[in-house]
């Protein structure tokens, strides 16, 4: 403790004795220097995560982008290289000593240990990943180096005078740098015979040719999405035309020098590849597949000791009963025939779709905006608290549908220069069932991934890096567990709308199914997405990408089902323990009001939130 801050509990713990009643005891005493000298712990522990923020905020540019920033960095990318990894990791373990070292838990308030419990999770888990920093697919079906900065300059970087201009063509200059550090990812995890999925080479080479396409790489007469995005963010400034036309010739010899030479660079060795891919095969094939699938089940569940057998087993009896229920809704809408019959009808019914046309995908995305505004008409009922950040709807650009998810959802920032983004891939209309709409835009929307996600933002009185720490089973738990509140509230009205519900809750439970099968029990891709089709009416094409994501993301499918059910489970925990005295507003509280936390965490603040209200009660 330093001698400005012994002086300062020295002080405080004074005033409060003499500010105490005369007949004070010295129980009441103690409890007031306890009192003072946990919030002098508190201080101190804000400070080290402030430092630890903003050490980490001036050491990523790309971070300080995302949060609204500019600054002297503002053109420049991270540092991708694997020595950079390193040095991190090695800080990473510094930090959790000096946690650990440096404060007395047991001195600080509980919200304090809320934030300690946190930041030690989020450590050690980084340290645990650390080994397996290879395996995680250097390029896939999910994840494309090269259209990644695209989709940064396009969404992240702003235009607003001629600095920012430079700026942005800073950064493209700067992909030479940026793309030669992926591409030696790319080779360094080869050389540890850890390479992608065979069906993820052909998706990844088109996308990052479709980058190359338009001027000022060919003569087709249309701009390419770079060059398009920035010579919009120009032309909308207040500046005369030869400035305006000095910075679209600088991106454009930028364009030419930089960015083309590094995506051709990267498709010859992508390419170059193919022929040593471990197949379409779960990571059981790859150099320690069995302890890397373990790790990404912790991660993505952020809980210690779980199976794969046991997740499997889940999976498959939470399969037979939304099969059940499903059934229900069948029958109530008078089809008649079996249930694999239905899920064929559903897949083949012109009804069921809008029609594959600009007209068509617009609306599906004006529908989309309505459901989710009808969720704000009485949304009070259940929450105390609403994200500020505005939400839009918006299709995922041309260029990124072949490996753009189906849908996903783009946080704002905290400033509220960006809104928060519900995305929806509409590159095949066929594929967008309208039946299965409504709870999709309640997953990605509200009250789902804007409710958590922008929330977690704008909370007050924890320290910055709580309001963007990540756990899948909370975000994606929170996500489908927003689909069932939705129906507890009065949504899904209609029969087959709700039909849709179950078919996404399906979807959840079949990727436990899955998931594990491709991992831990060598299921085939073929075998995999057959599951799929036996037990979800989504089309062929939509179970192939669900299937080939799970097996290039191992674990990552297993967080929504095994978050909400213990989201469920601890509201159950909760009602049961209260009674009358339970309000579900209430609960929402203490789930939101940290920010994303780790399961067991979540269980530690509901069993708290019981305490409390006993204690209010009696």
């Amino acid at each position: 403790m330093t001698k400005k801050l012994k002086q300062m509990l020295i002080a405080t713990t004074a005033l409060a004795l003499f500010a105490a009643p005369a007949h004070a005891n010295h129980h009441e005493a103690d409890e007031a220097a306890v009192e003072a000298e946990a919030q002098t712990e508190d201080q101190r522990l804000t400070a080290f995560f402030d430092e630890l923020f903003q050490r980490d905020l001036a050491n990523s540019p790309l971070f300080q982008s995302q949060l609204g920033m500019k600054g002297d960095r503002y053109g420049e990318w991270d540092d991708f290289s694997d020595t950079e990894v390193v040095r991190q990791h090695e800080q990473t373990v510094a930090d959790l000593a000096r946690l650990r070292s440096e404060f007395d838990h047991a001195a600080l308030s509980e919200q304090s240990k809320v934030s300690y419990r946190i930041f030690e999770f989020l450590q050690e888990r980084a340290i645990n990943d650390h080994p397996y920093r290879f395996h995680g697919y250097a390029f896939s079906t999910m994840n494309n180096p090269m259209t990644f900065p695209v989709t940064f300059l396009q969404n992240v970087h702003r235009v607003e005078d001629v600095s920012d201009a430079e700026a942005y063509i800073s950064r493209l200059n700067g992909l030479k740098l940026a793309g030669e550090q992926l591409i030696d990812g790319i080779d360094m995890a080869a050389e540890r015979d850890i390479i992608p999925t065979s069906y993820s080479f052909d998706p990844i080479i088109t996308d990052s040719q479709s980058l190359l396409t338009g001027a000022p790489f060919d003569d087709s007469g249309e701009d390419s999405a770079l060059l398009a995005d920035f010579r919009g963010k120009v032309d909308a400034l207040e500046i005369d035309q030869a400035e305006k036309e000095r910075l679209i010739s600088e991106a454009t010899t930028a364009l030419e020098t930089a960015v083309a030479p590094t995506i051709n660079k990267f498709i010859t060795r992508v390419e170059a590849l193919r022929a040593d891919s471990h197949g379409p095969n779960g990571v059981w094939a790859i150099p320690d597949g069995k302890k890397y699938y373990e790790n990404r089940i912790e991660f993505w569940t952020s809980e210690k000791g779980m199976t794969a057998r046991q997740i499997h087993k889940i999976g498959l009896d939470d399969v037979k009963r939304i099969r059940g229920e499903m059934e229900v809704i069948m029958n109530t809408v008078g089809f008649d025939g079996t249930l694999p019959e239905f899920f064929g009808f559903l897949r083949t019914d012109p009804s069921n779709f809008y029609p594959d046309t600009e007209e068509g995908k617009q609306a599906y995305l004006d529908q989309s905006k309505a459901y989710i505004d009808s969720i704000y008409a009485d949304v009070d009922q259940y929450f105390n608290i609403l994200p500020k950040a505005p939400l839009e709807v918006r299709a995922v650009e041309a260029w990124r549908e072949e490996t753009a998810p189906i849908a996903f959802y783009n946080r704002p920032t905290p400033d509220g220069s960006r809104p928060g983004i519900y995305y929806t891939n509409l590159k095949d209309m066929t594929t967008k069932q309208k039946h299965e709409m409504e709870t999709i835009a309640y997953h990605e929307g509200a009250p789902g991934h804007h409710f958590q996600i922008a929330i977690q933002q704008e909370l007050e009185g924890v320290p910055m890096f709580q309001k963007f720490a990540f756990f899948g089973a909370y975000t994606e738990g929170w996500g489908l567990y927003s689909e069932r509140l939705a129906k507890e509230k009065g949504r899904f009205t209609d029969p087959m709308q709700d039909f849709g519900r179950l078919q996404n809750e399906m979807l959840r439970a079949a990727r436990l199914v899955v998931d594990t099968g491709a991992h831990s029990k060598k299921w085939s891709r073929e075998k995999a997405i057959k599951y799929m089709l036996d037990n979800n009416p989504m089309t062929e094409e939509d179970a192939t990408k669900e299937v080939e994501r799970y097996i290039d993301l191992p674990g990552q499918a297993l967080s929504y089902k095994i978050g909400m059910i213990k989201i469920l489970d601890l509201r159950e925990k909760a009602k049961a323990a209260l009674g009358d005295d339970f309000d579900i507003r209430d609960f929402h509280d203490v789930v939101l009001k940290n920010g994303a936390v780790a399961l067991p965490i979540l269980e530690e603040l509901v069993d708290a939130y019981i305490a409390a209200k006993k204690a209010e009660a009696a």
